[in-house]
Protein backbone atom coordinates (compact mmCIF):
# COMPACT_ATOMS: atom_id res chain seq x y z
CA UNK A 1 0.00 0.00 0.00
CA UNK A 2 0.80 3.69 -0.80
CA UNK A 3 2.85 5.14 1.75
CA UNK A 4 0.80 8.51 2.01
CA UNK A 5 -2.48 6.09 2.62
CA UNK A 6 -0.34 4.66 5.46
CA UNK A 7 0.70 7.28 7.02
CA UNK A 8 -3.61 8.77 6.79
CA UNK A 9 -4.64 5.43 8.04
CA UNK A 10 -2.12 5.64 10.95
CA UNK A 11 -3.21 8.90 12.13
CA UNK A 12 -6.74 8.68 11.81
CA UNK A 13 -6.83 4.74 13.59
CA UNK A 14 -3.42 4.96 15.93
CA UNK A 15 -2.84 1.46 17.54
CA UNK A 16 -5.05 -0.46 14.74
CA UNK A 17 -2.84 -2.40 12.43
CA UNK A 18 -3.55 -3.53 9.53
CA UNK A 19 -2.95 -6.86 8.26
CA UNK A 20 -0.63 -7.67 5.05
CA UNK A 21 -3.38 -9.02 2.86
CA UNK A 22 -6.21 -6.25 4.16
CA UNK A 23 -3.01 -3.48 3.17
CA UNK A 24 -2.93 -5.16 -0.33
CA UNK A 25 -6.30 -4.97 -1.12
CA UNK A 26 -6.72 -1.40 -0.18
CA UNK A 27 -4.00 -0.66 -2.11
CA UNK A 28 -5.66 -1.73 -5.09
CA UNK A 29 -9.15 -0.58 -3.95
CA UNK A 30 -8.58 2.99 -2.58
CA UNK A 31 -8.54 5.45 -5.83
CA UNK A 32 -6.12 8.62 -5.11
CA UNK A 33 -7.91 11.65 -6.99
CA UNK A 34 -6.84 15.30 -6.98
CA UNK A 35 -8.77 18.38 -6.88
CA UNK A 36 -8.26 21.73 -8.32
CA UNK A 37 -8.82 24.88 -5.98
CA UNK A 38 -12.58 25.31 -6.33
CA UNK A 39 -13.60 21.37 -7.13
CA UNK A 40 -16.53 20.52 -5.49
CA UNK A 41 -16.35 16.99 -3.81
CA UNK A 42 -20.00 16.50 -3.53
CA UNK A 43 -23.15 18.93 -2.97
CA UNK A 44 -26.03 18.87 -0.77
CA UNK A 45 -28.29 16.44 -1.08
CA UNK A 46 -26.25 14.11 -3.14
CA UNK A 47 -25.51 10.55 -1.71
CA UNK A 48 -21.73 10.55 -0.45
CA UNK A 49 -20.22 7.68 -2.88
CA UNK A 50 -16.98 7.15 -0.87
CA UNK A 51 -15.26 8.11 2.52
CA UNK A 52 -12.77 10.42 2.10
CA UNK A 53 -9.30 10.87 3.44
CA UNK A 54 -6.92 14.34 2.73
CA UNK A 55 -3.52 13.47 1.56
CA UNK A 56 -2.41 17.02 0.86
CA UNK A 57 -4.54 20.50 0.60
CA UNK A 58 -7.98 21.19 2.24
CA UNK A 59 -11.76 20.71 2.43
CA UNK A 60 -13.62 23.33 3.24
CA UNK A 61 -17.45 22.32 4.70
CA UNK A 62 -19.76 24.86 3.97
CA UNK A 63 -23.72 25.05 3.85
CA UNK A 64 -25.55 26.84 1.35
CA UNK A 65 -29.26 28.25 2.07
CA UNK A 66 -31.87 28.17 -0.56
CA UNK A 67 -30.95 31.59 -2.02
CA UNK A 68 -27.25 31.27 -2.52
CA UNK A 69 -25.70 32.22 1.08
CA UNK A 70 -22.65 30.72 2.29
CA UNK A 71 -21.83 29.68 5.89
CA UNK A 72 -18.34 27.57 6.33
CA UNK A 73 -18.47 25.44 9.15
CA UNK A 74 -15.27 23.53 9.14
CA UNK A 75 -11.85 23.36 7.69
CA UNK A 76 -10.92 19.90 6.65
CA UNK A 77 -6.91 19.29 6.45
CA UNK A 78 -4.87 16.10 5.61
CA UNK A 79 -4.78 13.96 7.28
CA UNK A 80 -8.07 13.72 8.44
CA UNK A 81 -11.13 11.78 6.88
CA UNK A 82 -14.57 13.90 5.83
CA UNK A 83 -18.13 12.07 4.75
CA UNK A 84 -18.45 9.63 6.68
CA UNK A 85 -21.88 10.13 8.10
CA UNK A 86 -23.33 10.50 5.05
CA UNK A 87 -21.58 7.77 3.22
CA UNK A 88 -22.16 5.07 5.85
CA UNK A 89 -25.70 5.81 6.45
CA UNK A 90 -27.01 6.28 2.91
CA UNK A 91 -28.12 9.98 3.72
CA UNK A 92 -27.50 12.35 1.22
CA UNK A 93 -25.13 15.09 2.75
CA UNK A 94 -26.35 18.24 3.74
CA UNK A 95 -23.27 19.56 3.38
CA UNK A 96 -20.91 20.92 0.18
CA UNK A 97 -17.27 19.86 0.19
CA UNK A 98 -15.04 21.88 -1.71
CA UNK A 99 -11.50 22.10 -2.11
CA UNK A 100 -9.60 25.74 -0.72
CA UNK A 101 -6.75 24.65 -2.72
CA UNK A 102 -5.41 22.09 -4.86
CA UNK A 103 -6.14 18.56 -2.90
CA UNK A 104 -5.71 14.95 -3.51
CA UNK A 105 -7.62 12.81 -1.93
CA UNK A 106 -7.90 9.33 -0.82
CA UNK A 107 -11.32 7.50 -2.11
CA UNK A 108 -12.63 4.70 -0.21
CA UNK A 109 -15.56 3.54 -1.72
CA UNK A 110 -18.20 0.91 -1.19
CA UNK A 111 -15.32 -1.86 -1.54
CA UNK A 112 -12.29 -0.47 0.06
CA UNK A 113 -14.90 0.40 2.94
CA UNK A 114 -16.24 -3.45 3.60
CA UNK A 115 -12.46 -4.08 3.56
CA UNK A 116 -11.66 -1.69 6.51
CA UNK A 117 -14.76 -2.76 8.49
CA UNK A 118 -14.49 -6.44 7.65
CA UNK A 119 -10.78 -7.01 7.59
CA UNK A 120 -8.95 -4.74 10.36
CA UNK A 121 -10.01 -5.34 13.23
CA UNK A 122 -10.34 -2.31 15.71
CA UNK A 123 -11.26 -0.02 13.00
CA UNK A 124 -15.24 -0.29 13.06
CA UNK A 125 -15.04 0.77 17.10
CA UNK A 126 -12.62 3.68 16.23
CA UNK A 127 -14.93 4.83 13.26
CA UNK A 128 -18.24 4.56 15.86
CA UNK A 129 -15.78 6.94 18.33
CA UNK A 130 -14.85 9.39 15.94
CA UNK A 131 -18.48 9.80 15.41
CA UNK A 132 -19.50 9.70 18.47
CA UNK A 133 -17.12 12.77 18.93
CA UNK A 134 -18.30 14.69 16.05
CA UNK A 135 -21.62 14.45 17.12
CA UNK A 136 -21.08 15.49 20.60
CA UNK A 137 -19.14 18.82 19.38
CA UNK A 138 -21.73 19.60 17.25
CA UNK A 139 -24.58 19.03 19.99
CA UNK A 140 -22.02 21.33 22.08
CA UNK A 141 -21.95 23.97 19.59
CA UNK A 142 -25.58 24.27 19.01
CA UNK A 143 -26.41 24.76 22.77
CA UNK A 144 -23.70 27.37 22.95
CA UNK A 145 -25.66 28.93 20.02
CA UNK A 146 -28.88 28.88 21.82
CA UNK A 147 -27.80 29.69 25.60
CA UNK A 148 -24.58 30.71 25.88
CA UNK A 149 -22.33 33.98 25.98
CA UNK A 150 -20.75 35.22 23.00
CA UNK A 151 -17.29 34.25 24.70
CA UNK A 152 -18.49 30.99 25.27
CA UNK A 153 -19.12 30.77 21.78
CA UNK A 154 -16.15 31.31 20.71
CA UNK A 155 -14.22 29.61 23.12
CA UNK A 156 -16.15 26.43 21.89
CA UNK A 157 -15.39 27.32 18.32
CA UNK A 158 -11.73 27.30 19.36
CA UNK A 159 -11.38 24.22 21.21
CA UNK A 160 -13.35 22.45 18.28
CA UNK A 161 -10.25 23.50 16.13
CA UNK A 162 -8.01 22.27 18.42
CA UNK A 163 -9.72 19.09 18.43
CA UNK A 164 -9.86 18.79 14.89
CA UNK A 165 -5.72 19.06 14.50
CA UNK A 166 -5.82 22.64 13.23
CA UNK A 167 -2.82 23.37 16.22
CA UNK A 168 0.11 23.37 13.83
CA UNK A 169 3.07 24.42 15.99
CA UNK A 170 4.79 25.54 18.80
CA UNK A 171 6.93 27.97 19.38
CA UNK A 172 10.03 28.53 22.55
CA UNK A 173 7.23 29.84 24.97
CA UNK A 174 4.76 27.34 24.69
CA UNK A 175 2.26 29.24 22.44
CA UNK A 176 0.80 27.26 19.81
CA UNK A 177 -0.35 28.40 16.42
CA UNK A 178 -4.04 27.54 15.69
CA UNK A 179 -4.84 28.56 11.94
CA UNK A 180 -8.52 29.30 11.06
CA UNK A 181 -9.59 32.82 9.90
CA UNK A 182 -12.06 34.79 11.63
CA UNK A 183 -15.01 33.98 9.30
CA UNK A 184 -14.59 30.65 9.80
CA UNK A 185 -14.63 31.28 13.97
CA UNK A 186 -17.58 33.35 13.43
CA UNK A 187 -19.31 30.55 11.40
CA UNK A 188 -18.45 27.80 14.25
CA UNK A 189 -19.72 30.09 16.88
CA UNK A 190 -22.75 31.50 15.36
CA UNK A 191 -21.40 35.20 15.82
CA UNK A 192 -21.18 37.74 13.57
CA UNK A 193 -16.93 38.82 11.79
CA UNK A 194 -17.69 41.80 13.77
CA UNK A 195 -18.37 40.43 17.39
CA UNK A 196 -15.48 37.66 17.11
CA UNK A 197 -13.04 40.79 15.61
CA UNK A 198 -14.01 42.72 18.88
CA UNK A 199 -13.46 39.62 21.02
CA UNK A 200 -10.53 38.78 19.92
CA UNK A 201 -8.99 42.09 20.02
CA UNK A 202 -10.31 42.16 23.70
CA UNK A 203 -8.29 38.67 24.47
CA UNK A 204 -5.65 40.37 23.15
CA UNK A 205 -4.91 43.25 25.25
CA UNK A 206 -5.69 40.90 27.84
CA UNK A 207 -2.82 38.85 26.66
CA UNK A 208 -4.95 35.50 25.95
CA UNK A 209 -4.16 34.95 22.89
CA UNK A 210 -2.05 37.03 19.89
CA UNK A 211 -3.51 37.53 16.60
CA UNK A 212 -1.50 36.78 13.33
CA UNK A 213 -2.16 36.38 9.83
CA UNK A 214 -4.39 33.69 8.28
CA UNK A 215 -4.59 32.25 12.52
CA UNK A 216 -4.37 32.48 16.44
CA UNK A 217 -1.74 32.26 18.88
CA UNK A 218 -2.96 30.23 21.89
CA UNK A 219 -0.95 30.47 25.21
CA UNK A 220 -0.09 27.22 26.47
CA UNK A 221 -2.23 25.06 28.11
Amino acid sequence: MRDDLMALLAANFPGVVIPPAAQAALGRLVVVRAWPRGAVVFSPGQPTTALYGVLSGEIEVRFVTVDGAVSVVDHVPAPRLFGLASFASGVPSSYEAVARRPTRLAVFGAAAYTTLLDDVSGIARALLAELARRHGETLRLLEAARHSSAIERLTLALARLQSDGRVLRTDAQGWRWLRSTQAELAALAGLSRQTVNELVTALARQGRLRPGYGGLWLPPP
